[in-house]
């Protein structure tokens, strides 16, 4: 996407997520002053119930002069641009627009508009606003508020320039003209006094459970951003794994959830958390949610509690009880997360297939791409699937296998030649989710539709299967960095001829593509 595109509409909202952090209000102010140089009647928005209260983020808006309003309710735009979010999720408050474009640096969780530049490879979105600003023939530099505020933007979101792997980043880094002084003041000023008191408090008065290396611990009310730094210093107990800050508000609990393991996705964890009492998500290792008080209320409720003791809305030993409610709650939940989980190496892991059924696939129409066809040998890619994104190195053995609905997982070039016999009539997708390849490197995504070939089983595939009656997290030895996650009603699988080739089918999909095998017919 071009910005230029975005000057065929005059009525235009820049809108950035709610609780803005530096990159988004730094972004976000890029997009807004191009518009406004072209004459565009252009606002700069961001809702949800918190206004700006951390003490950087104030002095950043003051200093620089940045327009940015908090709004509950928005009049329909012609156009409403989200900065650094998408359109839709759950940390953005989503208002009626005309059309909707997208700009931002995460990965792509939805269907995206046809406006959209997602750059998922980059540090912060502050780089992707840089870039859309030089290719309109923008320096950054001519404004040194505006150089000044995306400098800032990056720095904070890849912590003090620590987590910068990419050129662009690096450029952005070392081009920017900045107000130094500034920036010293900025990187002095993340905490006032009382936030200083509140996360100490906070931290002097931690959970710690011992077998899963967790920690919980409950901050007074605060600017959201106050429980992601201190559950960002939690994090760095040497013991400590994943995380739960939480700050209990009269309308709700909002949490932040961290982990720095690749057995537990941040993003994972506080959906989990939250599930059917409010919602959350997030990043693999930075996540965070809200639960509504009304439906945690039903929860104690159901468990023989009145109101003003779930609440804390009965006075002062109420509000006492209250709290502990929650926060046994909330160990419970995370107790349970641990409880019910599973987690198998697929490479080193010796699987018992004594309680498996044998099964074979359908002879359906699928599709199979040679990987080395999309991206040249050695490439590292992220597969994005329904179960979950593989990282893989592309190779000349590689073929990536498309399934009924969009599912797609790796094969190898002999394992297709045993499995499947290719079909010459055109492959055709039916699929809710057409699948994608992203380049890591160059952050490009890349469809395999138009490069997939029809194949069908040969039936000489042969797994051994079983219905999950609780949750696992599958290392596949095609990713050892990030699982597949099976659920109640999945199937675990194990190839007969490979039994490290391990993996997950989802529930609605197993019987559609896979039926029992008869006794003897292997043989």
């Amino acid at each position: 996407m071009r910005l230029s595109e975005l000057l065929e509409y005059d009525s235009i909202v820049v809108q950035c997520h709610d609780n803005p952090d530096a990159d988004a209000i730094a972004s976000g102010y890029g997009v807004y002053t191009y518009l406004k140089s072209h004459g565009k009647d252009a606002r700069f928005i961001y809702g949800g119930r918190f206004r700006i209260q951390k003490s950087n983020l104030v002095l950043m808006v003051t200093e620089l002069e940045i327009p940015i309003e908090h709004v509950e309710t928005l009049e329909v735009p012609e156009l409403l641009v989200t900065v650094d979010c998408q359109y839709g999720e759950g940390n953005v408050t989503k208002y009626d627009a005309g059309a909707v474009a997208v700009i931002d640096h995460h990965q792509v969780s939805g269907t995206l508009p046809a406006l959209s530049e997602v750059r998922s490879n980059l540090g912060a979105c502050s780089t992707v606003v840089r870039e859309l600003l030089r290719l309109e023939g923008m320096d950054i530099n001519g404004d040194k508020g505006l150089a000044t505020a995306l400098y800032y933007g990056l720095l904070t979101d890849t912590n003090n320039f620590t987590e910068i792997s990419h050129p662009l980043d690096k450029d952005l880094r070392d081009d920017a003209v900045f107000d130094r002084s500034l920036i010293v003041r900025l990187r002095n000023a993340n905490l006032s006094l009382r936030e200083l008191e509140i996360a100490g408090a906070a931290l002097m008065n931690y959970h710690y459970h011992e077998d899963y290396h967790f920690a919980v611990a409950m901050a007074e009310p605060c600017d959201p951003n106050i429980l992601g730094m201190i559950s960002d210093l939690m994090l760095e107990v040497d013991t400590v794994d994943t995380c739960l800050v939480y700050s209990v508000l009269p309308f709700g609990v909002k949490i932040s959830v961290r982990s720095c393991v690749k057995e537990v996705k941040a993003s994972e964890l506080a959906e989990f958390i939250t599930e059917g009492i409010g919602s959350g998500g997030g990043h693999l290792e930075k996540a965070g949610g809200f639960i509504q008080m009304e439906l945690l209320e039903k929860q104690f409720i159901g468990m023989g509690e009145t109101r003003g003791e779930a609440s804390g809305n009965a006075g002062g030993n109420a509000q006492t009880d209250g709290s502990e409610r929650i926060r046994r709650f909330l160990l419970e939940r995370m107790e349970n997360y641990y409880d019910g989980i599973q987690i198998i190496y697929a490479k080193d892991y010796s699987i018992d297939i004594s309680g498996m059924t044998m099964y074979h696939k359908k002879k359906i129409p699928l599709g199979y791409v040679e990987a080395q066809q999309v991206f040249p040998t050695g490439t590292r890619v992220c597969i994005r699937t329904l179960e979950g994104d593989l990282d893989v190195r592309i190779s000349e053995d590689l073929y990536i296998m498309i399934g009924i609905r969009g599912e797609v997982y790796p094969n190898d070039r002999a394992k297709f030649e045993r499995s499947y016999d290719r079909l010459d009539v055109p492959y055709s997708f039916s699929g809710e989710y057409a699948p994608v390849v992203k380049d890591v490197m160059e952050g490009k995504n890349v469809s395999l539709i138009p490069y997939a070939k029809t194949c069908i089983s040969s039936g000489e595939v042969h797994i051994y299967a079983m219905e999950l009656d609780h949750s696992v997290k599958v290392f596949t030895a095609w990713d050892e960095e990030k699982y597949m996650l099976g659920k109640t009603g999945d199937y675990l699988a194990v190839r007969m001829d490979d039994l490290h080739d391990i993996y997950i089918i989802e529930k609605s999909i197993f019987h559609k593509t896979y039926e029992k095998t008869c006794v003897g017919e292997t043989q």
